[in-house]
């Protein structure tokens, strides 16, 4: 954080801000609705650019720091025409300045960017959950479990601390929450005081197989890269129940060593005996309340492209004019999150991607953005 970053933010009263709190129910009534109704209608542009120029107005107001970013870049609520014109503010800058759109007072969580001590941690800071989880819920659903009946449960193991060992995690977060609401008695988390319990991952998962019950293993890529390692080394290799799917999030590089995503799917295809068209990939990031999945499985036999949830945007930008990138070239990944009440609808990613047919695919890191992500902090904690 700079020195005089926290004395420039806006700080209000204490009790909730009238018009924030008619924002928040404005999105959670459209995060709540049903999201294959919402699959099967054409996209509401028309409603997404009304609230996302509505909440920008909101955090010009109420965020000093991204005001003057906005300002410097000649944009203001006043002369906005569409939710595109809106400046995203670089990931990166969550690492210099208190970028939200409350008061310190009402801070009631931090999620923090992957990192080490060595290196400044982004912060994102929320006066609520409520619009997080209710995002994340119908989204993960959708990705991971879209055959999972009303009312069922599903048996998730998980790569990954438990939030009560990672409270700043938001990743852990979004993990608990999902065992909480959608995972059943033998569910559970498989890192356990910094290390991941292969011993108990593999009873869980022999128990599983034993039953007949599909599993769906859940973590960061390096977590299953240092699972198939353990693996390897007991010369273990299971053919996990028809049914059973896995979702890696994170990168591919780490201090261990690199994996391209191919040869990872065919690592745990042969490990787990889970086919790669039933492992997929989720795209998340500490600063924004929403995630996106690959179709894989809610769309199967379809190209494979990531899904945006709505309530959210994907931009792909030429990184030379600043403009948007035609269909299918390579750019840089902008992402719009209505969810993002409390903090900043418009982010710019240091990732690259392209758009693909009805989603859109990313490539990797913008080339001399830093190292970070889960899957680092995943390769640290398991001893690279």
């Amino acid at each position: 954080m700079t020195p005089n970053a926290e004395a420039t933010e806006h700080h209000g009263a204490q009790g909730p801000d009238p018009a924030r709190a008619a924002l928040d129910a404005r999105v959670l009534a459209w995060l709540r609705e049903p999201l294959s109704a919402q699959d099967a209608a054409p996209p509401d542009d028309e409603r997404f650019d009304e609230l996302a120029r509505t909440l920008f107005g909101f955090q010009f107001e109420h965020c000093v720091p991204y005001r003057r970013f906005c300002e410097a870049r000649g944009r203001t609520p006043a002369n906005l025409q569409r939710w595109s014109e809106i400046p995203a503010i670089p990931a990166a800058a969550f690492k210099e300045l208190p970028l939200r759109s409350f008061s310190r007072e009402r801070i009631c969580r931090v999620f923090r960017t992957s990192g080490t001590t060595a290196t400044q941690r982004g912060a994102l800071a929320l006066d609520t959950l409520e619009l997080y989880e209710a995002s994340l819920l119908p989204s993960f659903r959708r990705g991971v479990l879209p055959d999972l009946g009303p009312g069922a449960r599903a048996r998730l193991r998980i790569l990954a601390p438990a939030p009560d060992d990672a409270p700043d995690s938001s990743l852990s977060h979004m993990f608990g929450v999902v065992l909480r609401e959608l995972g059943d008695e033998r569910s559970g988390f498989d890192v356990r005081d910094g290390a991941l319990d292969v011993r108990g991952l593999h009873a869980a998962l022999v128990a599983a197989c034993d039953d007949g019950v599909p599993v769906a293993l859940c973590g960061t890529a390096f977590a299953f890269v240092h699972l198939l390692d353990a693996f390897a080394a007991r010369g273990v290799r299971l053919v996990l129940p028809p049914g059973s799917r896995v979702m890696e999030t994170g990168g591919f590089k780490g201090r261990a060593r690199e994996l391209p995503r191919a040869q990872l799917y065919e690592a745990i295809a042969t490990s787990l005996g889970v086919a790669p068209d039933r492992i997929l990939n989720q795209y998340g990031m500490t600063e924004l309340a929403s995630q996106f999945y690959d179709s894989v499985l809610c769309l199967p036999g379809s190209p494979r492209r990531k899904l945006a949830p709505p309530w959210t945007r994907v931009r792909i930008l030429d990184p030379e004019r600043g403009e948007e990138a035609a269909p299918g070239a390579v750019g840089i990944v902008q992402i719009f999150d209505l969810a993002n009440t409390g903090s900043i609808l418009a982010i710019q990613t240091a990732d690259l991607g392209r758009t693909l047919a009805g989603g859109f695919d990313v490539l990797g890191r913008e080339a001399g953005a830093e190292a970070r992500g889960c899957s680092q902090a995943a390769d640290e904690l398991f001893g690279a």
